[in-house]
């Protein structure tokens, strides 16, 4: 048999479901014309008041949007795929990060910049590069990545939301701001008006047996 509630007990509880009713509709902070700081659960009047909500935020990046568990393990263990153009096995590690469903930054290396930053950060120039949190892989194996993927705790299949949207693969070196230039020299045969541009080195050049797989392109 339950024992009656007294009254001051009746009140104490009534007034936790009232805050907790608050605090799972949102609290609005509202400042009125004379200044004075209010706080309610109720949206403000038209007026001078201006609400400011305490609760939630804003999405700061495309993961806010992942399932919890996802979004945690992308959290500890990042994913980047650097890639190049006419590259076919960087194609071929997108395409498989894509399937499984693996939300990923792709950085791209194109310039000689890029292949310098490329060189420091790997110690190669072999592409695909890819990061798995702090582990490095040169080369593309598909059974490789799984495994690396596997032990991060990532999901074996596609867990991502239909709204999911990746972001635009980026330069892995930002892209400087063009300056203004001088006057260009009385002499256009002059090596000052005309700078031969260094060829880019070709990325599949210095493969090492740190490729794991052995690619070639």
């Amino acid at each position: 048999m339950h024992k009656p509630l007294t009254a001051p007990l009746l009140a104490s509880l009534l007034m936790t479901l009232a805050c907790a009713g608050a605090h799972a509709q949102g609290v609005y902070r509202i400042v009125g014309p004379d200044g004075k700081v209010t706080f309610s659960d109720r949206p403000p009047a038209e007026g001078n008041a201006q609400p400011t909500r305490t609760t939630g935020a804003a999405p700061a990046s495309a993961n806010d949007t992942l399932p919890v568990a996802l979004r945690q393990v992308a959290g500890r263990f990042p994913v980047t795929l650097y890639t190049g153009n006419d590259c076919t096995p960087c194609t071929s590690a997108r395409s498989f990060l894509t399937a499984r469903g693996i939300p990923f930054t792709e950085r791209t290396v194109n310039s000689n910049e890029d292949i310098a930053a490329l060189q420091k950060l790997s110690n190669n120039t072999s592409l695909p590069f890819g990061t798995v949190g702090s582990q490095h892989l040169i080369g593309f194996s598909e059974g490789e990545w799984a495994q690396y993927l596997d032990t991060a705790g990532y999901p074996p299949q596609s867990q991502l939301p239909r709204n999911y949207r990746p972001p635009a693969p980026t330069p892995l070196v930002a892209v400087k701001a063009a300056e203004p230039t001088a006057a260009p020299a009385s002499n256009p045969a002059s090596p000052a008006a005309n700078p031969r541009a260094r060829p880019a080195a070709p990325v599949n050049e210095g493969a090492s047996p740190s490729n794991p797989a052995g690619i070639r392109f």
